[in-house]
C-alpha cells in the first residue's frame, strides 16, 4: 500500500509540475506580448516549451526570436537538431537546408558548418548531390577553415567525404577508365589545384600510358602555365614514355615558351633523337619541330643564327637518309617536307632563288616528278619569288613528266601562256601539251584493255569454279539421296499423319498432276505457312483417294489463304533481301504509320528461305495510298518496292513494276566498280566533281554487289563534269565506265505461243520409287502436241486460235494406233 501510495504522489506532482510549467509559459507569452524586445523572456520560454515537448509553439517561438535577435550557438544546434529529428520525407531536407543557412548568417560558429555538411552528406544520394556536399564544404573552409581549435575538424570530414567518393568510382586497383572519368569530372569543376592532384594520383600508378601524360601536359601548358610545375611534368613523361615523339615535341615547345637557354632546348632534342622512335615518320616530325625554332632565333640580318639554321637542315636530311633509311627502309619524308620548306626560307627570307631552285632539283630526283602537285608548288615559288622564264621552264618539264593528273599540268602551262607569253610561248605550248594528252590517252585506252581482259579472265575462272563446285554438290546429293528420300518421308508421316496431303494440294484442292505453274504458284504461296512448311511427299496417282475411300474434300489449312485476301485493303512489297532477318515483324513496325496493319504475310520456299517479297493487309483500304508512298524506301541496305496488290489472272495486262525510260541528266550510272566498293567509297570519289544527293548501289537479290551504281547530282552541270573527269578513271585497279543515266525503253513482251509452250503442256509423268518420274524424256508421241489443222489466215489477216488435241491422259490404244497411221 505504501509503494501504491508512493506513485500516486509522484503523479500527483507530476500533474502539478505539468500545471505549473504551462502557468509560467502562458506569463511568459503575456509578457512577450507586452514587450517582444525581452531578450531572456524569449530564451526562458523556447526552454520551457522544449522541456515539456510542445513543438508545435516551439517552433514558433524560435521563428519569433530569430526574426527579433540572431541566435546564439546553442539555441541554433538545438533547433537544427530538432528540426532533423522531425524530417521525414525527402522533400522536407529543403526546409532544413533553408534553415542552415539562416544559422550560418548569424555567427561564424564551426559547430554549425559541421552539423551542416554532416546533415548535406546525407543527402548526396540525390541528383546533383555530391555537387551540393562539395559546395558546403567549400563554403564551410572558407569561413572557419582557419579556425585554430575547431578548423581541423572541417578539414578532417572533407577528407573522410572525398576517400567514400574515390571507394566508389575506382576498384582495387584502381582503373585506367575509372581515373578518366574522374579527371574529366574535376575538369569540368574547373578547379586547378584538384585537377593536378587528380592528374597525379592517375600518373602514380599509370605511368607508361602516353595519351594521360600528353593531357596532363596540355593541361598544364594550357591552363596554369607555371614555369617550374610545366617543365617538371615534361621531363617526367619523357623520362616515363621516351618512345612517344608526340611527348617530346611538347618539351621543346614548352622550352622554347618559358624562355629556356638554347643549349637546355639543344640537349633535349639530342636526347629525342636516341630515344628510340617506333615509325619513320615520328623522326621527321621531331626535326620539324626543331627546325622550326631555330628559324625563330633567326634574325636574318646576322649570319651566325643562319649558318646553323642551315647546317641543321643538312644534318636532317643527312640524317633521314643514313639513320633513318638504315633502321626502317625509308626516310620517312616521301614528299621532301623538310626540303620544301628549305627551299621556301632561303627564297623568302634569304632572296636565294639558285639555292631554293637546286633544293627543288633535287626533290624532283627522289621519285616526285611524276606527283602534278609537287611541280605546281614549285611553280608557285618560282611565280611568288622567281621570273617568267623559270616559271615556264617548270611548266614544260611538269607536262613532259607529269603522271597523276597531266590534263590539269596542261590547263595550267595554257593559261600562263594566255597571260604571260608570245605567239610562239603559245605555239609551243599547245603542241606540247597535244602531244602529252594524245600519249596519255592512248596508255590509258591500253591499260583499260588490258584490264578489262584480265576482269574477263578472273569472272570466267569464277564461272568454271561455281560450275565444278556445283557439279559437286549434286553428285553428292544424288550419292544421298536414296537414304534421304527415306528419312524424308518418315518424318513427314510424323509430323502430319499419315492421311497427310501436300499442302499445296490441300490449299489449291489440286490432283497430283497439277501444272508447273501451278506448283511455282504454290510455292510463292507458302509463305503462308511460315518456316514451318513441311516437306514434299510424292505419290503415285490416286493413292491418297485409294487408301482413305473417299474423294472428300480437302480440309484448308488455319491460315489466311489467297482467297481470303482482300486486295483493295492490301500492298504487294518486293526487292527484298533473302538474309531479312524477321521480315514480319519488320514490315509490320514500318508499315504501322499508314494504318492498322491486318496481317504481314512474308513468302518462304519450300525448305523455309525467304523469297524477298510479301503481301501486307491492312484493315481498312484508306490505308493503301499512305502505304504505296513507302515506295524506294530502303530497308537494310535495299529499296523496297511497294505496289498495289492486283490479282494478274483478272488484270493480265496490270504492270507492277514501271521505271522512267527519258534520260535522267542529273544522274549517272557507273560499271566496271570493284565488288568491295562501299557506299562511302563511292560518294568520296564522286563529291569531288559536284554536290552527291543519293547514291544506289545495284545488288541483287541475295545482297551482293553486281558492280554497278547509280549517282545523283543536285544538277545536270556537276553530272556532266562528274562523266568527264571519271570516265575511264581507275579504282582498285578496275577501269570505270560512267555515263548520263539512260534507261533503255522496256521492249513488250511476244504475246505469240512461247517456243516452251509445248513442254509445259505435258503431264507430268507418273511418279517413281524413288520421287522422281521414270524418265525424264516424254515418251508420248509428238502428234499429241501438234496442232491438229493449219493454222487459217483470216480474211482481215488475223491468226485464229490454235485447236490442240487434248492431253488428259484418257486416251485409248486404238486412238494412239490412229494418230501413228496419220504419220
Amino acid at each position: 500500500m505504501g509503494v501504491e501510495h508512493s506513485e500516486e504522489e509522484d503523479e500527483e506532482d507530476t500533474s502539478e509540475d505539468e500545471l505549473e510549467n504551462e502557468a509560467e509559459i502562458q506569463r511568459l507569452e503575456e509578457q512577450l506580448s507586452i514587450n517582444a524586445f525581452d531578450y531572456n523572456c524569449h530564451v526562458d520560454l523556447i526552454k520551457l516549451l522544449r522541456q515539456e515537448g510542445k513543438l508545435h509553439r516551439l517552433r514558433k517561438a524560435r521563428q519569433k526570436m530569430s526574426e527579433l535577435f540572431p541566435l546564439t550557438e546553442e539555441i541554433w544546434l538545438d533547433w537544427l537538431k530538432d528540426e532533423i529529428r522531425l524530417t521525414e520525407d525527402e522533400s522536407d531536407r529543403e526546409k532544413v537546408y533553408e534553415l542552415f543557412e539562416r544559422a550560418v548568417k548569424d555567427y561564424v560558429c564551426p559547430e554549425i558548418w559541421l552539423e551542416y555538411v554532416q546533415y548535406s552528406i546525407g543527402g548526396m544520394g540525390a541528383q546533383g548531390g555530391i555537387e551540393r556536399v562539395r559546395s558546403i564544404f567549400e563554403r564551410a573552409l572558407t569561413a572557419v577553415g582557419l579556425h585554430m581549435t575547431k578548423g581541423a575538424s572541417i578539414w578532417e570530414a572533407y577528407r573522410e567525404f572525398e576517400i567514400v567518393i574515390l571507394s566508389t568510382l575506382v576498384s582495387e586497383p584502381p582503373k585506367l577508365a575509372e581515373y578518366q572519368a574522374y579527371i574529366d569530372f574535376e575538369m569540368k569543376e574547373g578547379d586547378p589545384a584538384r585537377v593536378q592532384i587528380i592528374f597525379e594520383r592517375a600518373l602514380a600508378e599509370n605511368c607508361l600510358v602516353p595519351d594521360l601524360w600528353i593531357k596532363y601536359t596540355t593541361y598544364l601548358d594550357r591552363q596554369l602555365k607555371i614555369k617550374d610545375l610545366v617543365l617538371s611534368a615534361h621531363e617526367r613523361a619523357v623520362r616515363n614514355c621516351p618512345w612517344t615523339m608526340g611527348l617530346w615535341k611538347s618539351y621543346l615547345l614548352a622550352l622554347e615558351r618559358h624562355g629556356a637557354d638554347h643549349q637546355t632546348v639543344t640537349d633535349v632534342f639530342e636526347k629525342a633523337l636516341n630515344a628510340g622512335f617506333i615509325q619513320a615518320t615520328d623522326y621527321v616530325e621531331i626535326w620539324q619541330s626543331f627546325l622550326d625554332y631555330l628559324r625563330r632565333r633567326v634574325d636574318f640580318k646576322w649570319s651566325r643564327e643562319l649558318d646553323e639554321l642551315r647546317a641543321a637542315f643538312a644534318r636532317s636530311l643527312d640524317y633521314l637518309k643514313q639513320d633513318v633509311e638504315e633502321r626502317f627502309s625509308e626516310s620517312g619524308d616521301l614528299s621532301c617536307t623538310i626540303m620544301q620548306i628549305w627551299a621556301r626560307i632561303e627564297a623568302l627570307h634569304c632572296k636565294n632563288m639558285q639555292k631554293a631552285r637546286e633544293l627543288w632539283d633535287s626533290i624532283m630526283t627522289k621519285g616526285n616528278a611524276k606527283h602534278a602537285n609537287m611541280w605546281l608548288e614549285y611553280y608557285n615559288l618560282e611565280r611568288s619569288y622567281g621570273d617568267a622564264s623559270h616559271c615556264r621552264k617548270a611548266l614544260h618539264r611538269a607536262v613532259q613528266c607529269t603522271s597523276d593528273y597531266p590534263e590539269h599540268v596542261c590547263d595550267v602551262l595554257l593559261n600562263f601562256e594566255r597571260v604571260e607569253g608570245s605567239l610562239e610561248d603559245w605555239d609551243a605550248a599547245v603542241q606540247k601539251t597535244e602531244t602529252k594528252i594524245n600519249r596519255v590517252n592512248e596508255q590509258r585506252v591500253a591499260e583499260k584493255e588490258a584490264l578489262q581482259a584480265r576482269q574477263e579472265e578472273e569472272k570466267a575462272e569464277h564461272r568454271r569454279k561455281a560450275k565444278a563446285d556445283k557439279k559437286g554438290q549434286k553428285k553428292s546429293q544424288k550419292v544421298n539421296r536414296t537414304g534421304d528420300k527415306r528419312k524424308a518421308d518418315d518424318e513427314y508421316e510424323q509430323e502430319w499423319g499419315e492421311d497427310a496431303e501436300l499442302p499445296s494440294k490441300r490449299l489449291r484442292g489440286e490432283d497430283d498432276f497439277g501444272s508447273t505453274a501451278t506448283e511455282e504458284l504454290m510455292e510463292t504461296e507458302s509463305g503462308l505457312f511460315g518456316r514451318r512448311a513441311p516437306p514434299r511427299k510424292t505419290e503415285p496417282p490416286g493413292f491418297r483417294k485409294n487408301q482413305r475411300g473417299s474423294s472428300e474434300a480437302p480440309q484448308q489449312p488455319q491460315d489466311v489463304s489467297k482467297e481470303q485476301r482482300i486486295d483493295e485493303n492490301c500492298v504487294f512489297v518486293s526487292n527484298l533481301a533473302f538474309n531479312l532477318d524477321d521480315p514480319e515483324g519488320k514490315l509490320r513496325a514500318l508499315f504501322q504509320g499508314c494504318g492498322t496493319v491486318q496481317q504481314v504475310r512474308p513468302v518462304f520456299s519450300m525448305n523455309g528461305v525467304f523469297r524477298g517479297y510479301c503481301y501486307v493487309q491492312f484493315e481498312d483500304r484508306l490505308a493503301v495510298p499512305e502505304a504505296l508512298k513507302l515506295d524506294r524506301k530502303e530497308v537494310d541496305g535495299r529499296p523496297m518496292y511497294v505496289s498495289p496488290c492486283v490479282d494478274k489472272n483478272k488484270n493480265p495486262d496490270f504492270k507492277v513494276f514501271k521505271y522512267k525510260t527519258a534520260m535522267e541528266k542529273h544522274k549517272i550510272f557507273i560499271s566496271g566498280l570493284p565488288y568491295t566498293c562501299t557506299k562511302e567509297t563511292l560518294e568520296d570519289l564522286c563529291k569531288q566533281h559536284g554536290t552527291v544527293k543519293a547514291i544506289r548501289l545495284v545488288t541483287n537479290r541475295s545482297g551482293k554487289p553486281k558492280g554497278l551504281a547509280y549517282v545523283e547530282y543536285e544538277n545536270e552541270a556537276q553530272a556532266s563534269q562528274a562523266v568527264l573527269k571519271m570516265d575511264g578513271s581507275m579504282l582498285e585497279n578496275f577501269t570505270l565506265s560512267v555515263a548520263i543515266s539512260n534507261p533503255p525503253s522496256r521492249k513488250m513482251e511476244d504475246k505469240g505461243v512461247p517456243s516452251r509452250l509445248l513442254g509445259a503442256a505435258m503431264p507430268r509423268q507418273p511418279q517413281g520409287a524413288r520421287g522422281k518420274g521414270r524418265t525424264q524424256i516424254s515418251l508420248l508421241p509428238r502428234s499429241l502436241y501438234r496442232q491438229s489443222t493449219p493454222d487459217a489466215k483470216a480474211e482481215n489477216g488475223t491468226v485464229s486460235a490454235p485447236h490442240t488435241t487434248e492431253t488428259d491422259g484418257s486416251l485409248s490404244n486404238e486412238d494412239f494406233a490412229r494418230m501413228l497411221l496419220k504419220k
